[in-house]
């Protein structure tokens, strides 16, 4: 079941980066983004989505924000699914969920952003109608470049 976040959410979703590989400046820095979210009224900006599985409870998450100073373009920030779920197509319904929620918003583009290095990411974005529009070389650090893909969500 794909839902909004919910503040009991929190340790199982630190829980799901930590399973991805996040180091623990990262986790750190996500714990205290979602306890930023639930301690204040953003009227669902941004926001936040669990993948809620029936006997595992939370297994994946998403994270979207609006870009500053744009009209209805948003930053898709995190999406993850546990190791032992993913290939199951979650992260595409978990995608799309996002998508449809910032359709209904009004939502006019979504970037993403990965690493170059990161193969099965990028196809995946792919396979999910997200066109390569960026590559910022040296991004992260010296060889480790970024990679931008967008999708237009509500041609204005």
């Amino acid at each position: 079941m794909i839902r909004p976040t919910k503040p009991e959410d929190a340790a199982a979703l630190i829980a799901v980066a930590n399973t991805i590989g996040f180091q623990p400046n990262e986790l750190e820095y996500l714990s205290k983004m979602l306890a930023d979210y639930f301690s204040s009224n953003t009227d669902g900006y941004p926001f936040w989505i669990t993948d809620d599985d029936d006997k595992d409870g939370p297994v994946g998450v998403a994270y979207c924000e609006p870009e500053r100073m744009t009209d209805q373009t948003w930053n898709l920030q995190l999406i993850a699914i546990r190791p032992d779920h993913q290939g199951q197509g979650r992260g595409g319904k978990l995608l799309r969920y996002v998508e449809e929620t910032l359709k209904a918003r009004g939502g006019r583009m979504l970037l993403v952003e990965t690493l170059a290095s990161f193969e099965r990411t990028r196809t995946f974005y792919s396979k999910c109608g997200y066109e390569e529009e960026a590559c910022i070389r040296d991004f992260y650090t010296t060889g480790a470049d970024k990679i931008v893909f967008r999708k237009v969500l509500n041609a204005g």
